[in-house]
Parts: C-alpha cells; structure tokens; sequence
C-alpha cells in the first residue's frame, strides 16, 4: 500500500490528507475514523477498507484530530481556526464519505460529532450534503457499538448525506480479529470486503442517477 501525504491547499485540492492508491480518475472517498487512539482498532478496520476500496476509488485519510471545537461566534465574526477551512475545503472536494467510528458511551465520539458540525457550517454552505455515505461501527463487545452507529446516522440524515443502509455493519469482537499488523481474521476480513463491494455498488447506484 502506497501512502503519500498533501500538506497545502489549493482550491479544491486535498490538504492533510493521507493518499492511499492514488488514481486522478477515479472518484475521491474519505474515510473519517472516530478514534484517536494510535493503536485504534477502527483505524485497523480503516486501513483494512482503504485497500478493499482501492482498485474503484481514491481513497483518502481525512484527518480530525486537530479541530478545535465549533463556535458559532467564529463564523460571524470571520475569523476561522485554519483547521476548520482546512477541513470544509478537504470534505467539500470529496465524492463519498465511509465514516468508522468506536462506541463511547452509547454515542459516537465527541471529535466525530465536531467534524460533522464543524464541515456543515456557516448555515447553507453545508460540505457534506449529497454525497454517498457509509458507517461501520467497531467495539470489542457484543453489541457492535450500535448506538453509535445509530447516532451518527441520525446525524448524516440532517445533512444530507446518502448513507447506505444495507448491508449494515456493527462489528462486535474486533479485539480478536486484529494484531499489530492490522486486520487478521479471515471472516472479518471477508466482512470488510462485502462492506467495500456494497458501498461501491451503493455509490455506482447514486451516482448514475444523478448523473
């Protein structure tokens, strides 16, 4: 897997991004990961997705981990945090977002959320709206963090993004499918392939009605 890193803006070019099997033809996919944690386990799942989707995407790293909490205030008074533009700009050059997120407390994580409010303002300039979406929860328990995955659609619902809703993906027990290396466990990784495969039919399926 070959990684190359953008660290500039230009017009509606990526910026902080991580490139994953770049391609100028094919469609440009995000992927947003809730966790920051370095040895995440979504960020596993992430990478995992990132190799699956690549012979029909471009697949990019769209990094989170820096935003400072939204503020109203700073979008009327004009004076941005560099992340935030950053940000807007990096979601507004995408054609599809795969969101893969822990559970915390029953929600999706607080830095998550702060993406989604942070690339949906000022009030009709919202960067997520349209775009083909999908959500993979990631927990170490049974339940496959639900109630995350739940939130965050609900979330995806109010700005607009098309998120597919089947097949849907809670994977529970991910502790034992991982090592250091990365996804390991052959039948989450056939999971993981169903879950590409499906979400590049889901963007196909979009796309050409739109067209």
């Amino acid at each position: 897997m070959s990684i190359s890193w953008h660290t500039h803006v230009s017009g509606n070019a990526l910026s902080h991004l991580a490139v994953v099997h770049t391609m100028e033809t094919k469609p440009t996919i995000g992927l947003l990961v809730g966790s920051l944690r370095r040895d995440s386990y979504s960020k596993k799942v992430a990478n995992y997705l990132a190799d699956a989707l690549a012979d029909q995407f471009n697949v990019v790293r769209v990094d989170i981990s820096d935003l400072p909490l939204y503020n109203e205030d700073l979008d009327h008074e004009g004076v941005l945090p560099p992340q935030w533009t950053r940000l807007r700009s990096d979601i507004g050059a995408l054609d599809g977002v795969i969101f893969v997120t822990p559970e915390y407390n029953r929600s999706l994580p607080a830095v998550l959320k702060n993406a989604m409010d942070v690339a949906s303002r000022p009030y009709g300039a919202n960067q997520w709206s349209g775009k083909p979406g999908a959500v993979i929860s990631v927990s170490p328990g049974n339940l496959g963090g639900f109630g995350a995955n739940h939130h965050l659609r609900q979330v995806a619902t109010v700005l607009n993004i098309n998120m597919m809703q089947q097949p849907e993906a809670y994977v529970s027990g991910i502790a034992t499918a991982v090592d250091a290396d990365g996804v390991t466990d052959e039948k989450m990784q056939g999971f993981l392939t169903q879950i590409a495969q499906s979400y590049a039919g889901w963007f196909k399926q979009l796309t050409s009605v739109s067209a």
